[in-house]
């Protein structure tokens, strides 16, 4: 079960925060979920946000002003950390991309990193919490779309196509699109995945995932890339690439908005999250716009 750990008012609803022991990670994890305003017996839809490089459980609760929208629309908001930490593995603190803060949002299978297992906790574990613990019995789990930025642009495109009998829609700001590819991505990649093991880097390229995806027919991805991002200069999201890539598998079409002068900070974040909460309750609330 879940500690409540911090409790804050905001728009009427409520942000909390909790600490759990993760079987998965094998560390103890923290997570953020707003409930909007309610009444009792009211269920909520869960949208999930996943962070960037660098990013806790708490850059988005703080900067990026999305759940005054979810307020409005009556959206809960679900937000993990980025990796697990604290587990002592050598060099875990050495670099911004690989180890701490740097999880990507996939399962490692090199030994050294065998506790870095944020996809199965994104996707079983967290989920499988918020459905027994009590604590969260205003969601509605079975009712789920998923969001990120960055690196956690790359774990909700990848994650969001790999279920999508779950995540009922997909959006993304300045994500990591070709991570089998991008400066940072690939070496991230080659540690967790094996450098010898590219065939299995596939699984996690957003680009990859999207060329060959043959589920059922998605709502349009919704992606904002601003265009005076430097990683976007530098090769290391590749948004176009992965609209080309979508168009490829005749069954996904994305909406691919490049914003003029914006960066890949929360600035830009916060200027069209009110749009992405939108495009998601579109889904998650049919009728509710």
């Amino acid at each position: 079960m879940a500690k409540e750990l911090s409790v804050i008012k905001s728009f009427g609803g409520y942000w909390r925060r909790y600490e759990h022991a993760s079987s998965e990670l094998g560390c103890d994890m923290k997570f953020h979920v707003f409930i909007p305003p309610a009444t009792d017996g009211t269920k909520f839809p869960v949208l999930y946000f996943l962070s960037g490089l660098t990013c806790t459980d708490e850059n988005f609760v703080q900067k990026a002003g999305g759940h005054r929208r979810a307020a409005d629309l009556g959206i809960a908001l679900v937000v993990p950390d980025t990796s697990p930490r604290g587990l002592g593995v050598e060099g875990e603190d050495d670099k911004m991309h690989i180890g701490t803060a740097a999880g990507f949002y996939l399962d490692a299978t090199q030994s050294k990193w065998s506790k870095y297992r944020m996809y199965s906790y994104v996707t079983k574990e967290l989920p499988q919490l918020l459905k027994d613990d009590k604590a969260f019995a205003a969601l509605d789990t079975t009712n789920t779309s998923i969001f990120g930025h960055s690196m956690g642009g790359h774990g909700a495109l990848t994650i969001g196509l790999m279920n999508p009998d779950t995540y009922k829609s997909i959006s993304a700001f300045a994500p990591m699109c070709d991570c089998s590819a991008g400066p940072l991505g690939s070496e991230a990649m080659a540690a967790y995945l094996g450098e010898d093991n590219k065939e299995s880097w596939k699984q996690y390229d957003a680009c990859e995932v999207a060329a060959t995806y043959s589920g059922p027919k998605l709502p349009h991805i919704l992606i904002d890339q601003g265009d005076d991002d430097d990683f976007w200069k530098n090769g290391n999201l590749n948004g176009d690439k992965f609209e080309k890539a979508a168009q490829q598998s005749g069954k996904l079409s994305v909406k691919l908005r490049m914003q003029s002068g914006y960066g890949h900070s929360y600035f830009f974040i916060s200027t069209f999250v009110a749009d992405h909460i939108e495009h998601h309750a579109k889904h998650l609330k049919p009728g509710s716009l």
